[in-house]
C-alpha cells in the first residue's frame, strides 16, 4: 500500500471534490431543502442563517490527521509522558449552515446523524448513542456551546482516509475535525486562536484560514469521548491529532505540555510500517477500560489520584498490600506504567542525541512490556487464547527482523495494529512476506509529521 504524503495533499484534493459532490447530492448546493418552507411564516421567507432563497452556501472545510503512538503505551491517563506523531491520512468534513435548527451529518461509511437543537436536552449525553458517531457529533457541539459558543443548525458531510479499528485514532481525528468545523461556522468561539495559521493541504483558490487553538479543540474532544462517547481515554490521541507533527506530550501538569521532537526514520535508514491485526480493538472497550481503572485502583491505594502523582518507590514499598488487595495483574500494570515513562524519557533523549539504535532498543522493550506486564496485546476473555492476531504479528516481526528492527503494540491494544520500524532496504520484502504469512494485505507504510487540525472558510 502506498503511503500518504506527510501533508495529506495528494489524497486531500480528491477527498474535497468527493465531499462537494456528496454534499450537493444529499443537501443541494443552495439552502437546505425545505428550509425556506420551514421558516417562511416567521422570517419573511428567508431561511435562518442561509441568506435569500436560492443563495449559494458558505462552506467550511476542515480536516484532522490520524495519529501514530510512537512511545508510551497506556501512560497518558496516569499523568505520564508519550511521543506521538500525526500521520498523512486525514479525516475531512465539509459543513454549511442550514437554517433548520438541526445538525444533520452524513458520514462516509458511518451512516447519518441528526441532532434537534430545539430539544432542551440536546446538549446532554444520550446513553443510547454511546460508542457511536452520533455521540461525537452531539458531544462536540455541546462542548462548543458550553465554552460560550453559539450553535445553530448546520449540515455536514465527512469522509476519511484513516481506517477505523486499527489504532490510528480515527475517532479522535473525527472529534477534532468537527470542533474545527464548529469554530469555522460559528466562531470566534472557544476553539479560536489569537493568530491565524496556514490552512494547508486544500488548494482552495478562495479561502480564509480559521485560527484554531489546537489544545482547546483537543481537550474538548477528550471530554466528548469520555462523557458522550463513553470511552475512558486519555488525551494523547486528540492532542496528537490537533497539534500535528511529531511531539512529546507531558501529562503531569494540569494542562498537558506539548513539545516538538525530531523523528526522521528515513534519514536513519528505516521505514515505518503498521501491521493490521484485523482484530477491531473498538469492539473490546471493556478490556481497554480495565487498564486505566486498574491503574487508578493502585494509585488510590497509594493515596494519589494518578500513578504519576506518586514515585515508583511508593509502589515498591506497598507492593505486598497492592498484591494482596488488588492482585498481581494490577501490580504489573502499575510497574509497566513507571517503566514505560522511563523508556519514553530515554527515547526522547536518544532522539535528541541522534542515537537511533538506542531509540529502537526501547521500542522493543516497550513491546515486550505491553505483552508481558500491561497485558494488552491479546484479548483476555475466556477462549481468546485460540486467536491472538496481534501477538502473532509481534512474533513474526521478531522472527523476520531480529534486532535489526523494532516492534510494539500500537495504541490501546487488544487487536488494532503493531508498529514496526524496518530497515529501508528490507521494507518491501518484509511487507510482502508479512502479508503472505497472514494471508491478507496487512501492512501499511506510514509517513509521520503531518499538519494538525485545519479549517478554512470557502468563499
Amino acid at each position: 500500500m502506498e503511503p500518504a504524503t506527510a501533508n495529506g495533499e495528494g489524497a486531500g484534493a480528491a477527498k474535497v471534490a468527493a465531499l462537494r459532490a456528496l454534499f450537493e447530492e444529499v443537501f443541494g448546493s443552495g439552502p437546505a431543502a425545505g428550509a425556506a418552507a420551514a421558516v417562511a411564516g416567521s422570517t419573511g421567507g428567508v431561511p435562518v442563517g442561509a441568506g435569500a432563497a436560492g443563495a449559494r452556501r458558505s462552506f467550511v472545510l476542515a480536516s484532522a490527521p490520524g495519529r501514530m503512538e510512537v512511545a508510551g503505551n497506556h501512560v497518558d491517563h496516569q499523568g505520564g509522558r508519550v511521543i506521538s506523531a500525526a500521520i498523512g491520512e486525514r479525516t475531512w468534513g465539509l459543513a454549511a449552515e442550514n437554517g433548520l435548527g438541526r445538525i444533520r451529518a452524513v458520514m462516509e461509511g458511518f451512516g447519518t446523524v441528526e441532532v434537534d437543537l430545539a430539544d432542551p436536552q440536546w446538549a446532554q449525553p444520550h446513553p443510547v448513542e454511546a460508542l457511536t458517531s452520533a455521540a461525537i457529533v452531539r458531544g462536540m457541539a455541546a462542548a462548543f456551546a458550553a465554552g460560550g459558543g453559539t450553535v445553530r443548525g448546520f449540515d455536514l458531510v465527512t469522509g476519511s482516509e484513516v481506517p477505523p479499528g486499527c489504532g490510528l485514532s480515527s475517532s479522535a481525528a473525527f472529534e477534532v475535525m468537527i470542533g474545527a468545523c464548529l469554530e469555522g461556522l460559528f466562531g470566534p468561539g472557544p476553539f479560536a486562536s489569537a493568530a491565524a495559521e496556514d490552512a494547508g493541504g486544500t488548494r482552495a483558490e478562495e479561502a480564509e484560514a480559521v485560527p484554531l487553538d489546537a489544545a482547546a479543540v483537543a481537550l474538548a474532544a477528550v471530554g466528548c469521548e469520555q462523557r458522550f462517547f463513553g470511552k475512558p481515554c486519555g488525551a494523547q490521541d486528540q492532542l496528537a491529532s490537533a497539534c500535528g507533527g511529531v511531539v512529546t506530550i507531558d501529562f503531569g501538569p494540569t494542562v498537558p505540555v506539548v513539545e516538538p521532537v525530531a523523528l526522521d526514520a528515513a534519514a536513519e535508514g528505516f521505514r515505518i510500517v503498521l501491521v493490521d491485526s484485523r482484530q477491531d480493538h473498538s469492539l473490546h472497550q471493556d478490556e481497554f477500560a480495565a487498564i486505566p481503572a486498574d491503574m487508578r485502583m493502585v494509585a488510590n491505594l497509594l493515596g494519589v489520584a494518578r500513578l504519576g502523582d506518586a514515585p515508583v518507590g511508593a509502589l515498591l514499598s506497598q507492593l505486598g498490600a497492592v498484591r494482596t488487595e488488588l492482585g498481581d495483574r494490577r501490580a504489573m500494570r502499575a510497574l509497566h506504567y513507571y517503566d514505560e515513562v522511563a523508556r519514553v524519557n530515554a527515547q526522547r533523549a536518544a532522539l535528541d542525541g541522534g542515537d537511533f539504535a538506542t531509540f529502537l532498543r526501547f521500542v522493543r522493550l516497550s513491546g515486550a512490556s505491553s505483552a508481558q506486564f500491561l497485558q494488552n496485546v491479546s484479548l483476555r476473555e475466556p477462549g481468546s487464547e485460540a486467536r491472538q492476531p496481534a501477538m502473532i504479528i509481534q512474533s513474526l516481526a521478531a522472527h523476520l527482523l531480529g534486532e535489526e528492527g523494532a516492534w510494539r503494540i500500537h495504541g490501546g491494544g487488544f487487536g488494532g495494529s503493531v508498529l514496526v520500524f524496518v530497515p529501508a532496504d528490507r521494507a518491501d520484502d518484509f511487507m510482502a512476506t508479512m502479508d503472505g504469512l497472514l494471508g491478507y494485505g496487512a501492512c501499511r507504510e506510514v509517513v509521520v509529521g503531518a499538519p494538525g487540525v485545519r479549517a478554512e472558510r470557502l468563499r
